[in-house]
């Protein structure tokens, strides 16, 4: 735990090797990067953390300012504890964190990747209107019902990025904490709608970067992941075959070996 002046900051490590940070997304903690982790063997310094309002991270925003900027000082501030120039990667939420803190350049970073990163406003700065819509329609609709008072109102944002029957295909545990943290992803989204990304804002971005992102993941974050690794100059991008949007958990080999093989090529 890092004992931070504006609340308390998970951090947790193992391995050694070259140091990886890894930055999960909404309604998870550290410990959803177990599986991509337990692949590496130990080959790497693997230091996980937890966003803002999740597992032990205090929450940082409000209604009134949800700027993603606070995410990001979270994950500086873990970087700067890992004492060392480090590899970046973020899974959904986290990715887009992610790149927030590249973009930021307060802390050198020896890569960068973005695991289907929830990018609404590159697909709205690039005119793609229906895979934009597509986002605004589930999230309204999401809140809508959060306000109205349905408990499990964010099976359908699961579901929107997983596929139908994603969230009542999870444990009873890991529905119960998603249903508990609500209040947390609906200030996620608004950190995501106010992150005005632009393709030239994209292309400040200086660190070897991987962007990769689910086949079988919803048409929008596939679309607006793809923009991302064409806006970022020299991106790798690709496409896990087969997978959805918690890839992460449902295909860790994958994962693993693509940032390994990133991680390989950037310190050569």
């Amino acid at each position: 735990m890092i004992e931070d002046e504006r609340g308390h900051i998970d951090y947790d490590e193992s391995g050694e090797g070259p140091t990886v940070v890894l930055v999960p997304g909404s309604c998870s903690t550290g410990a959803a990067w177990r599986p991509v982790v337990t692949q590496w063997a130990c080959g790497f310094r693997c230091v996980t953390t937890s966003l803002l309002g999740y597992g032990g991270t205090a929450e940082r925003r409000t209604a009134m300012d949800a700027d993603i900027a606070h995410e990001a000082e979270v994950v500086e501030a873990v970087i700067r504890r890992a004492a060392c120039p480090v590899h970046l990667v973020g899974h959904s939420f986290g990715g887009l964190t992610a790149l927030a803190v590249a973009l930021r350049k307060r802390i050198p970073l020896l890569s960068l990747t973005i695991a289907e990163a929830p990018g609404p406003e590159i697909l709205r700065h690039m005119e793609e209107y229906r895979h934009y819509l597509a986002f605004r329609e589930m999230t309204d609709t999401y809140f809508a019902a959060f306000h109205n008072g349905e408990k499990a109102a964010i099976e359908q944002m699961i579901d929107f990025y997983g596929g139908a029957g994603t969230f009542a295909s999870w444990p009873q545990r890991v529905r119960d904490y998603a249903v508990r943290t609500t209040p947390v992803n609906l200030l996620d989204w608004a950190s995501a709608y106010g992150f005005q990304l632009t393709s030239d804002l994209l292309a400040t971005v200086d660190v070897p970067t991987l962007v990769f992102w689910g086949g079988d993941s919803h048409p929008a974050a596939q679309r607006a992941n793809a923009l991302l690794g064409q806006c970022i100059p020299n991106a790798s991008a690709t496409t896990i075959a087969g997978a959805a949007h918690f890839m992460i958990a449902t295909h860790a080999k994958e994962v693993a070996g693509l940032i390994s093989q990133h991680v390989t090529q950037a310190c050569a």
